[in-house]
Order: structure tokens, then C-alpha cells, then sequence
């Protein structure tokens, strides 16, 4: 047969009817209300137009060809006829159109168009649909993805097990295992082994292993045979709910199906034997993997490590790592950094600066995890200025902190009493490329409040808003006492009500600071009226509650009400006997 080769004339023509052949469509689709038409809808119109294409087209003979979904497929030979040439063009540029949207991204236009196309009687290509399911699912919108989906079957497509298994994917992301089930139970294909570990992986993460051994047993009966990531899911989750002396049946019928346990199978369940607190059992395990034909890795020395360290058995754990250079498994810094968190905790900063010294002779270079751990611990001994000191030095060794690094010193500086020097650093936060946080605020502005700087406590507040943090109880309980502190109770006041009107529920704290200041100011009357309207508002009143309330009692020269009010108080059980004492010599 003569192959027919489209001219520019012919190919311009192609263009222009599918150029108006596009605009009709979309005005159908598009221009009365945005109306959206119904699967059933499609399928009816498809079918309509799939019929008079067919009567166009005569048999000639048979073969094979590879259509736009990318698959080979029996079609009849065709004579010349304009009109089949014309409508394969128009599908074609349909689908590269359906392409282009979908690699640049525009989703909603994508999906736009596959309706456009559907509706017009060309077949989509799977390949941008499976594309366009994975974009949807990316940004939480399921269901979109579904839609696209059941376009694509309606017209006659048939979507391959890598489409189900994006869809399944983005169900389990989003926490739909339901949904994802069902798409199991509606595939058009047979699902592979990939479908079933994801689903495997989501219900093993939400404690559902019952579930997730029905579903196993689905799968053996699809004749769909489970690989090593299929045990070690099973196996790590048993290990969590069932114990490991569980995980092992599991490991020896893995093995009997002939399915070689990896290093991340023996990995999961040296971590379940540490977390069991049956270390050297762990130890004895990470010996023998060699003989299992299995060589442990750095993440395996890491398990023990960590297990090491939380015992106490420091010793051991300097062992390990020797024995891991000896063998040649090159530690990591994660490696390092747990053993220098671990040092830090126990106060030994000299071997753990040693440690963070020789880092770089084995490849490894300190990261902010490696500096934080020692900044803490000197902040923690009152070091400010051997933390500064780490701290330049972790800038000029070209490891920039991060927000963890700069809370742990402000909140370090304000407890010493040196705000001045912490608000200089919260000010220069944006400019080292690091943005503050909510509890990088809380903690400076309560700093302020409790040095009597509550104006520019308030100034803080009002910058970490247009920076659009939300300030939290936290944040006002703090300005709440350093402003009764300083006596500026009705100002207080104002800010307490600032709080209830944006939805921020007060606590015992807030309550008792406005309490404080009311006694301080000889309000004790006005105290006793917050103290019935905390009950109103379900807060329970706590010991230092009552005991604000009577030492302003006390203060305004009603010494004998108020020791009556303590005993009082003393025997409903209210105050305990001691808490009580100590009142009693303050007054």
C-alpha cells in the first residue's frame, strides 16, 4: 500500500480543522455555566463518534501498529480517506498538546483538555494521564486524580498497573487507605508487587498488621509473589506490635520461600532487639550477619551504637567504632553525632570535642547536629562565652547554625539575664539566612518581660505577626506578667482580653499573673472577682493560685482572714500542709 505523506498544505489544513474543531469543543464543554458532563455521558458520545469513524473506514487487511498509548495493537489497513487521516492527526497533536500542558505543569488545564479530548472521541495517552494522577496527588487532590483516571478508562484507554500504582501511592500520602483499597479492587490490570507494598507500607505505619496480613494473603492468592521489601515491611512491623521472637518466624518463612533477607531485613530487626533492651543479643546478631550472607553497613553499627549510648556503655561504644574503621565500614556523621550528643548529655565536652576534632580525618565533616549538642551543654554550665566561641568557630569552618543552634543560645542568654545581647542576635537571624520561629519569639519576648523591657516585649509581638507567626498562649502569658510585674495591671488586663477575642485559651498561668498584679496593686477585691471568673471559664485554679490570693489578703493588712482562709483551704484539701507553712512564714 502507498504511504501518503502529509505536504505543508495538507498539514496546515490538519491544523485549522483541528484549530476549529478544538474551539467548537470547548465551547460545548465550557461555555454554558462550566458545565461538567457525567461518565456515562462521555461513554454514550464516544461510542456515537467511534461508530461514524468506523463507518468511513473500509477492511483491507490486517497489521500491527503502535498506537498513541504507546502499545501494539491489531487495526485495519485503510484506504486513503481524508477524513480517517484528518482525525489520527488531530488525536496525535490532542495528545502532545495534553503533554506540553501536563510538563509545564497546568493541571487544571491538563485535566480541561483530557475532557475536551474524551469528549471529541480521542483516545488520551497514558503516559501524560498517569502524569497528570501523579500531579493531583502531589498537592492532596485525590479525588481529581481519581476523575482522571475513570476518564481515561471511559474512553477506552486502558490504564497499565504503573497508573493504579500512582493513584494507590498518592491515596496511602494522603492517608486514604480505603481508597487506595478499592482502587486495588477496581484494577482493570493485575497488580505487581509494587501496588501491594505500598499499600502493605501504609496500613504497617498506622498499627493496622492485621489488615496488612489480609492483604498478603491477597496477594499469594493473585499469584503476585512477595520480594524482600514485602517481608522486611511485615517484618518491622511485627517487631513494633508482636515482638521480635515474632519477626523471626517471619524471617524463617521468608527465607523458606526463597526470598534472601537483606541488610535493611537484618537491620529492622537489630533495632527491635535493641529496643526489647537485649543489646548484647544485638551485638551477638551483628556479628553473625557475615555468616548469613549478609555484611552490616554503617546504619547497622548506628543501631548499636545508639543503644549503647542510651545504657550508658560509653566504653563499648568506642569499641564499636574502631571495630567498624578496622573492618572498613566508614562511620558517618551521623555516627559521630550520636556519640557526641551522648557525651555532651553525660558532661564529658572534652572527649566530645575530641571527637568533633577528628571527624574530618574520617571523611566525615561536622554538621550542625555535631555543634548543637556541645552549645547546649555549654549554655547548660553557664559557658556563655565558650559557646560563642564554638559558635564562630562552626561559622568559620563553613557549617552555618541553624534555628535549633540559635535557640538553644538565646534561650540560654535570657536565662543569664543578657536580653540585650539576644535581641542583637534575633535581629540578625534574617540576615545569616536563618528565620525565626514561633518559640525563637517566645523566648525573647518573655526574656524582655521578666527584665521589666515589656515595650519592647510588645514591639517583638508585633513584628513576629506581620511576619505572620501566630503568637500563642505562651506568648501572651509571658507579656501578661511582665506587664503586672511592672504594675501595669489594666494594661494586663487589655491584653488578657486581646487573647479570649483571639480564640486563645487562657491557662492557670495567665490568670494567676493578672491575680498577681491586681494584690500588688491592693486589688485583692478585683482578684477574688478573676479567681470566680477563671471557675466560670472551666480553668482550675492551682495552689499558687490561692496562695497569690492570700498573701494579698495578707498584704492589705487582713493578716488574721487570710490565715483563716489558709486553714480553711488546708482542710478541704485544697493547699497541702507544706505548700500552706511556707505561706505562713512569708506572712
Amino acid at each position: 500500500m502507498e504511504l501518503i505523506v502529509p505536504t505543508k498544505q495538507t498539514h496546515e489544513g490538519f491544523c485549522s480543522f483541528h484549530s476549529t474543531r478544538k474551539e467548537i469543543t470547548s465551547k460545548r464543554l465550557w461555555g454554558c455555566n462550566n458545565r461538567r458532563f457525567r461518565s456515562s455521558s462521555i461513554k454514550v458520545l464516544v461510542g456515537q463518534l467511534r461508530k461514524q469513524r468506523q463507518s468511513k473506514v473500509f477492511a483491507i487487511s490486517r497489521s500491527e501498529t503502535l498506537g498513541t498509548n504507546g502499545r501494539l495493537s491489531c487495526v485495519e489497513k485503510r484506504p486513503h480517506v481524508q477524513g480517517s487521516i484528518s482525525e489520527n492527526f488531530e488525536e496525535f497533536e490532542s495528545n502532545n498538546y495534553l503533554r506540553r500542558l501536563v510538563r509545564n505543569g497546568e493541571l487544571e488545564e491538563s485535566f480541561k483538555h483530557l475532557e475536551s479530548m474524551v469528549y471529541g472521541g480521542d483516545i488520551p495517552d497514558i503516559i501524560p494521564c498517569t502524569s497528570l494522577i501523579r500531579g493531583f496527588c502531589r498537592i492532596g487532590l485525590t479525588k481529581k486524580a481519581t476523575r482522571v483516571l475513570e476518564i481515561l478508562e471511559d474512553s477506552g484507554a486502558v490504564p497499565d498497573v504503573i497508573t493504579y500504582n500512582v493513584l494507590i501511592s498518592g491515596y496511602c500520602k494522603s492517608g486514604e487507605i480505603d481508597n487506595a483499597l478499592k482502587v486495588l479492587d477496581r484494577m482493570s490490570v493485575a497488580p505487581d508487587v509494587v501496588t501491594y507494598n505500598t499499600i502493605l507500607r501504609t496500613l504497617c505505619d498506622s498499627g493496622k498488621l492485621k489488615q496488612a496480613m489480609h492483604v498478603l494473603d491477597r496477594m499469594l492468592q493473585r499469584e503476585c509473589y512477595p520480594d524482600v521489601i514485602t517481608y522486611t515491611i511485615l517484618i518491622e512491623a511485627t517487631c513494633k506490635e508482636s515482638g521480635v521472637g515474632q519477626a523471626m518466624k517471619l524471617l524463617d518463612e521468608m527465607r523458606s520461600k526463597g526470598c534472601i533477607p537483606d541488610v535493611v531485613t537484618y537491620n529492622v530487626l537489630i533495632n527491635g532487639i535493641c529496643k526489647e533492651g537485649r543489646l548484647n543479643e544485638a551485638i551477638k546478631f551483628l556479628n553473625n550477619m557475615p555468616s548469613y550472607g549478609c555484611q552490616p553497613n554503617v546504619i547497622t553499627h548506628n543501631i548499636i551504637l545508639r543503644s549503647m549510648c542510651s545504657t550508658g556503655r560509653w566504653m563499648d561504644a568506642e569499641k564499636l567504632l574502631a571495630d567498624m574503621v578496622r573492618k572498613g565500614c566508614s562511620p558517618s556523621v551521623v555516627t559521630f553525632n550520636i556519640l557526641i550528643n551522648f557525651l555532651c548529655r553525660k558532661g564529658l565536652l572534652g572527649r566530645a570535642i575530641d571527637l568533633l576534632e577528628r571527624m574530618p580525618k574520617y571523611g566525615c565533616t561536622p554538621n550542625s547536629l555535631s555543634y548543637n549538642p556541645l552549645l547546649h551543654a555549654f549554655c547548660k554550665e553557664k559557658k556563655m562565652d565558650r559557646a560563642i566561641e564554638y559558635l564562630e568557630v562552626m561559622v568559620s569552618r563553613g557549617c552555618y547554625p541553624d534555628i535549633v543552634t540559635y535557640n538553644t543560645l538565646l534561650t540560654a542568654l535570657c536565662k543569664d539575664g543578657k536580653v540585650d545581647v539576644a535581641v542583637e542576635i534575633l535581629n540578625q537571624l534574617s540576615d545569616k539566612g536563618c528565620s525565626p520561629v514561633l518559640i525563637t519569639y517566645n523566648t525573647v519576648i518573655d526574656g524582655l518581660s521578666k527584665v521589666g523591657k515589656t515595650e519592647l516585649a510588645i514591639e517583638l509581638l508585633n513584628e513576629m505577626r506581620e511576619k505572620g507567626l501566630q503568637p500563642d498562649i505562651i506568648t501572651y502569658s509571658s507579656l501578661v506578667s511582665g506587664l503586672s510585674r511592672e504594675g501595669k495591671v489594666d494594661e494586663a488586663i487589655k491584653f488578657f482580653h486581646d487573647l479570649e477575642g483571639l480564640d486563645v485559651r487562657p491557662n492557670a498561668i495567665t490568670y494567676n499573673a493578672i491575680m498577681l498584679g491586681l494584690c500588688k496593686a491592693r486589688q485583692t477585691v478585683r482578684a477574688i472577682d478573676f479567681l470566680a471568673y477563671m471557675i466560670s471559664k472551666g480553668c482550675k485554679p492551682t495552689e499558687s493560685t490561692y496562695t497569690i490570693l492570700i498573701e494579698g489578703i495578707a498584704y492589705e493588712g487582713l493578716a488574721e482572714e487570710a490565715l483563716d482562709l489558709l486553714n480553711e483551704l488546708c482542710c478541704r484539701g485544697v493547699m497541702k500542709k507544706s505548700s500552706a507553712e511556707q505561706v505562713v512564714v512569708k506572712m
